[in-house]
């Protein structure tokens, strides 16, 4: 019996459907050498990624902020307690296949992202508390996706075999690396921090381009796939879901106000660069297919909803300053008329 999908006729290969022939591989179209080629670029990528993140950690910070714990053990179980979760619902919700439905909760199980500390920035939230939400999820990862994955691919019945756990170990340890040279970096030579960290953005920037195309060389035929309507809606629906429930857990526990904006970035922001890297190199292009490209249609979602966020955000201050403004502006005529009005009362006694 062929277990292979075929893509090119399929309209839909990632729907968990009941033929016989429709499971999760494909028949691969990349040669070897521009599979290989894009892995390695891969890899490059992830390893100036984390560096650059290294960067933005400080020891000293960290250390203040796990004296007082309350704030990074909120964000902590907003991003493996919901995110997760999320992952999980809406893979079941839309019946996906076995391969897209591990695909949906790699990218949920992912730690926080450079993206988030950016975003934070632009919602003045708690910067200090952002790095060290980033820096504490990076290292959580090595422990809680492995146990994560495992643990939610109990729910479907076809997964328990179909995640690659020492592959998907095997990156999470190797981040861990480029990330601790970041933070010595910081820490020793500190003046060097700002340009490796704009230097990575623009490296990430181009080799993504670079990824993007050489993909489109290799299988173009079948990326539209990635687009189907289904992984569509999860793309657009994961990210609002973290936003909006970490903001209302923060609420909830009752951090401040930039704190909360803090959780909710840090909760809806997956680290795609890792996501891709883990999907590309733990599995084989005739299992995987065209799905490594999804946390890239994911990461779009974040990014525009976070901008939306950003407008909103930014609107609303502008707004609330200009009320402060003009009744700044009418208080000092308010004073003088209640002081005319005691004058005229001495008079008349």
């Amino acid at each position: 019996m062929d277990h292979t999908v075929d893509i090119i006729s399929d309209p839909d290969p990632w729907l968990n459907n009941t033929n016989a022939n429709s499971t999760s591989s494909y028949m691969p179209t990349m040669s070897p050498v521009m599979d290989k080629t894009i892995n390695i670029i891969m890899i490059i990528v992830l390893f100036v990624t984390m560096v650059s993140l290294g960067c933005t950690m400080e020891v000293s910070k960290i250390k203040h902020h796990m004296r007082k714990p309350k704030g990074v053990a909120i964000a902590v179980v907003a991003q493996y307690g919901i995110m997760p979760l999320t992952a999980f619902f809406l893979a079941k919700l839309f019946k996906l296949a076995e391969i897209a439905a591990v695909v949906i909760l790699i990218c949920g199980c992912c730690p926080g992202g450079a993206l988030s500390n950016i975003l934070a920035l632009a919602l003045q939230g708690d910067m200090n508390l952002s790095i060290v939400m980033t820096s504490c999820s990076t290292l959580l990862a090595l422990g809680m996706m492995p146990l994560l994955l495992y643990l939610y691919c109990q729910g479907f019945s076809d997964l328990q075999n179909a995640v690659p756990y020492v592959e998907i170990i095997v990156s999470l340890v190797m981040i861990l690396v480029p990330c601790g040279i970041g933070i010595i970096i910081n820490t020793y030579r500190p003046q060097y921090s700002k340009i490796i960290t704009k230097v990575g953005l623009i490296i990430m920037m181009i080799f993504i381009v670079v990824i993007v195309t050489l993909t489109n060389i290799g299988i173009g035929r079948v990326m539209l796939t990635v687009l189907s309507p289904p992984l569509l809606a999860i793309a657009a629906l994961m990210p609002l879901i973290g936003y909006s429930f970490g903001y209302v857990l923060s609420a909830i526990f009752r951090l401040s106000q930039s704190e909360r904006r803090t959780v909710s970035v840090e909760t809806g922001c997956q680290n795609i660069q890792l996501c891709i890297t883990i999907l590309k190199i733990a599995f084989p292009q005739e299992v995987i297919g065209p799905l490594f490209l999804f946390p890239m249609i994911y990461g779009s979602f974040q990014v525009t909803e976070a901008l939306v966020l950003v407008v909103l955000f930014r609107c609303y201050r502008r707004f609330t300053k200009k009320e402060k403004g003009t009744s700044g502006y009418l208080r000092p005529f308010m004073t003088q008329e209640k002081t005319w009005g005691t004058n005229r009362e001495s008079k008349q006694e």
